[in-house]
């Protein structure tokens, strides 16, 4: 086994993920181990491949998404790759632009029942 790669409890701790989710990631085909008997070795490719769906998934990216942008890379080369990302990125950004408005306005509803519970409360006693 050569130094640059990674056995599978290694991967599983450099990158904080339960072997389910290691798994699950090489069973739809975001991740390639080499495989020797019944061990999974994790070289280079693998490694920057996970930081990257790590990355996506940090920024709420689906799974399947970022799996068709890693094919766009090995069918169509670096600048294809890019140009995706950069249009994933908006419509994700877009997404997360909506998530925060209902969040706030979440928090919102939750601070005004609090306070109006907590007035009635005060007015009672």
């Amino acid at each position: 086994m050569s130094d640059d790669r990674l056995t599978f409890k290694e991967m599983c701790t450099r990158f904080d993920v339960t072997p389910r989710t290691l798994r699950y990631y090489e069973y739809i085909e975001l991740l390639q181990p080499d495989r020797e008997g019944r061990s999974r070795y994790f070289g280079p490719r693998e490694v920057a491949r996970m930081t990257l769906i790590m990355r996506g998934r940090r920024f709420g990216i689906k799974l399947e998404d970022i799996r068709q942008w890693l094919l766009i890379y090995e069918h169509e080369g670096t600048e294809a790759q890019m140009q995706a990302f950069v249009e994933m990125a908006d419509r994700q950004y877009e997404e997360l632009i909506e998530q925060r408005k209902q969040l706030d306005q979440a928090m919102d509803e939750l601070k005004t029942l609090r306070d109006e519970t907590a007035e009635s409360l005060n007015k009672g006693a």
